[in-house]
């Protein structure tokens, strides 16, 4: 029935595994990194914990087991005697791993999928039932726990998923062929964690496909290229809008496909747009610091936009560190007592006060960190595919598990999605940088501090920002929690606006108007906690965007003028947009490593 397939699928797996041990020969996907080891020592230390605590509460733990086993009696009674007409656990809304009919209507697959949910569920409530465990230590308990629980899911093997049974025996085997082939090659171009794809990696060309609305780049350093981009009205607003993305990705989020650019959509609302691209940086940026985005960064920008425009004051923007930055940025003004040349500031999804990170804070330890620190050290910066990695596990049964059972089980080509595509696209962080971030925001919080954070001879002091503040935070946001942004907001000096989409860190700020997909809610009044705030909120129809471009239009002139013109005497235009920078792809071959191939060659020739 299989043909040829046992054949050809063993031949591709010893291939795959040839390629793996190769690998890790050369240190690529080495287990035992001090990241990994960091992270067992800490799990041996939480479980130790746990259990400790657990064996001091007997008879909570008798109860739990007790409830277990009769849920457990209840499923199988179900299957075999009530031909599975009753559900005794059932998956969360959001959780599309069972959907096939089989799941419920074939009496094994059914014992299995009840099963496993109630044992995931049971082990989950266990951790959260121990008196006396402190926070982060069930959080992390918990995080790694489901981890562990959604790798080992049914719906991840072709023996228990009734769908991909169904699918290779009527493929005779293909899917899996080609899912190795995939698989392989997802290997070969990933660092320490297998990065699945998520998206044709050849579907999009930037410049052409994605970021691609016409603009020039008047400015460019060793940090950024600046591109100032070209009107699309007959006037314009007279005072220029900064975006400062984040470093950790590349700036097209901003700019992906017509349909759904920013950039474009205030373009044609009639604002100067002018974009930071930061560079890909490689083990020769090791040294770069996080105040040097500040300096050399975002304070050298707005002085190049002050040439071009004439202007003394502009508006920025900032994306998530992109906007911690933003804010370092215009402290850092306020405490040299230079003249105040933001005259409002926009924040995405930002966090100023780490103390309330979300899920990416089972990875703030101090041990864990140190590991870090030390393969930032070794290498000269943090991978950007494994960061990816790192992100997508976040959210693990959407942005990884199901990618792996379409791409490897199934035997799926990717679909061409832009959004996925620029997520893909990784960029790395430079070692210092990386450390920086990890150690004195995430886990030191001393943004916050006085004199917590020096930038440029000056303790940083958010109380010192006295200028109009627009904070937009998404609800479902799992990489900056939204309760996070608002304790940072409330640190701020001068009047500020919270906004709160519909949807998560990505599709909950990428909301154009004309999709009408994602509302928001607003309350005028900023309580002193996030909880408060929301109960008092407002909800809206419609796209935020919308909210900001009407509460933007109060830090410009009310006359519109004519557009400025591109570049200026010391800063003329370089080059087209997107620039150079957002075109290299990970990884980079370091300048040194091309130059002595080169000779070789022609030492050769």
């Amino acid at each position: 029935m299989f043909q040829n397939f046992f054949s050809d699928y063993l031949v591709k797996l010893q291939e795959s595994n040839q390629q793996w041990w190769k690998d890790l020969e050369q240190g690529k996907a080495a287990v035992n990194d001090p990241v990994n080891q960091a992270i067992q020592e800490q799990s041996i230390e939480d479980t130790t914990k746990f259990f400790e605590l657990a064996a001091k509460q007997p008879a909570a733990m008798l109860q739990i087991q007790a409830q277990w086993w009769e849920k457990q009696l209840s499923i199988w009674h179900n299957v075999v005697l009530a031909a599975n007409s009753v559900k005794i656990v059932e998956p969360e809304d959001d959780d599309k791993r069972f959907q096939d009919k089989n799941w419920q209507d074939k009496v094994f697959y059914n014992f299995i999928k009840q099963s496993y949910l109630l044992f995931s569920q049971t082990y989950l409530t266990t951790i959260n039932s121990i008196e006396d465990l402190d926070e982060k230590t069930k959080e992390r308990l918990t995080f790694f726990s489901r981890q562990a629980l959604n790798a080992m899911s049914p719906s991840n093997f072709i023996g228990t998923n009734p769908e991909l049974f169904r699918l290779t025996l009527e493929k005779n085997g293909e899917n899996l062929v080609k899912g190795l082939k995939q698989l392989q090659e997802d290997i070969e171009s990933s660092s320490d964690i297998l990065k699945v794809r998520m998206t044709n990696n050849n579907a999009f060309r930037i410049g052409v496909d994605l970021a691609n609305t016409v603009g020039d780049v008047v400015y460019k350093n060793e940090l950024f290229e600046l591109i100032q981009y070209r009107p699309m009205t007959e006037k314009v607003n007279a005072t220029p809008l900064l975006m400062v993305p984040p470093f950790i990705n590349k700036y097209y989020v901003l700019d992906l496909r017509k349909k759904n650019s920013m950039i474009r959509w205030l373009l044609e609302q009639g604002h100067v747009i002018f974009m930071i691209s930061w560079r890909n940086p490689t083990e020769e940026q090791k040294d770069l610091q996080f105040g040097d985005y500040i300096t050399e960064g975002v304070v050298k920008a707005v002085s190049v936009i002050e040439d071009i425009t004439g202007r003394s004051q502009i508006n920025a923007a900032g994306y998530c560190i992109g906007g911690t930055i933003l804010a370092c940025t215009v402290a850092y003004y306020a405490l040299k007592r230079m003249k105040a040349r933001i005259k409002s500031v926009t924040f995405f999804a930002t966090l100023l006060d780490f103390s309330q990170p979300g899920e990416v804070g089972a990875y703030i330890t101090e041990s864990l960190i140190s590991a870090i620190e030390l393969q930032n050290n070794s290498r000269g910066y943090m991978d950007g595919r494994s960061l990816s990695v790192i992100f997508s596990l976040l959210r693990e049964n959407s942005l990884y598990w199901n990618y792996y059972i379409d791409n490897y089980l199934k035997g799926n080509s990717p679909v061409d999605f832009d959004l996925l595509y620029w997520n893909s696209d990784s960029t790395n962080v430079a070692a210092a940088t990386h450390n920086f971030i990890l150690r004195e925001l995430y886990l030191n919080n001393r943004l916050v501090e006085d004199k917590g954070v020096n930038i440029g001879g000056v303790w940083i002091d958010l109380n010192k920002i006295k200028i109009p503040a627009y904070f937009i935070s998404t609800k479902e946001d799992h990489i900056a929690l939204w309760q996070g942004t608002y304790r940072g907001a409330l640190n701020l000096g001068g009047k500020k606006t919270f906004v709160l989409g519909e949807s998560g860190h990505i599709a909950g700020i990428i909301n154009h108007p004309d999709k009408n997909k994602y509302g928001y809610w607003v309350n005028q009044e900023l309580c002193e906690s996030a909880d408060e705030w929301y109960r008092g909120a407002n909800h809206n129809t419609g796209s935020w965007w919308l909210h900001w471009n009407k509460w933007l239009k109060a830090f410009n002139p009310k006359e519109q003028i004519v557009p400025y013109a591109l570049g200026s005497r010391n800063y003329p235009v370089i080059g087209s947009a997107p620039g150079e920078y957002v075109k290299e792809v990970l990884p980079i071959e370091p300048k040194k490593k091309v130059l002595e191939r080169r000779d070789l060659k022609s030492t050769n020739a």
